[in-house]
């Protein structure tokens, strides 16, 4: 499963409609409804704003709006374009401020399905791996033992806050967690432990 590292964005205009497509890294359903929310707000005068999008580990949680168009003609092709290309915690939108011209079915599908692909094509993803947060403290000596053994992990998101003590605070790959807490309080002697 891949997800995407950031924010795209791709425009398009065909028989004088504007198709305005995003995408966005989402990490929830809830966070989906804000976007969409916010979209709608910050489109006001547009004609549709349509959206679909995969979330969960497995890509379990999947959702789409036609948002007016015709039934099937705007959220399934672009959820069977996210699908086809192994992605999660993605929501797409695309919004369409209607040019006069109607497109007929074949020419919506066509229109939002590309406006997919064209931004997936923009847009920059990495391998999805599922993390979990580490923090502990440590004395100074301690921290010295904990920075070369963690080279042997990768860690994503690490912050260090030197005080009286190192509060150390990160993400290990969910697989690593259990390994790396234990190499830590070894490491240690047993007198550095990971907060809960």
């Amino acid at each position: 499963m891949l997800i995407p590292q950031g924010y795209a964005v791709c425009e398009e205009t065909i028989k004088g409609s504007r198709f305005l497509t995003e995408l966005f890294l989402i990490s929830s359903q809830a966070e989906v409804r804000e976007i969409i929310k916010s979209q709608k707000q910050k489109y006001a005068d547009a004609t549709h704003v349509c959206h679909a999008f995969i979330a969960g580990t497995s890509a379990e949680v999947m959702g789409m709006s036609d948002d007016g168009e015709p039934g099937g003609t705007a959220g399934r092709p672009m959820l069977d374009v996210l699908k086809g290309r192994g992605v999660t915690n993605i929501l797409v939108t695309v919004t369409r401020w209607f040019g006069g011209t109607l497109l007929g079915t074949g020419g919506l599908v066509h229109a939002y399905g590309n406006g997919v692909k064209n931004v997936l094509d923009k847009a920059s993803f990495e391998e999805y791996v599922e993390k979990r947060p580490f923090s502990f403290k440590c004395d100074y000596q301690q921290y010295q033992a904990i920075k070369k053994l963690s080279e042997n992990f990768t860690l994503y998101d690490v912050t260090e806050d030197f005080a009286e003590l190192v509060s150390v605070k990160g993400q290990i790959a969910a697989q690593n967690h259990e390994e790396f807490k234990n190499s830590v309080f070894d490491r240690t002697n047993g007198s550095v432990r990971f907060e809960q």
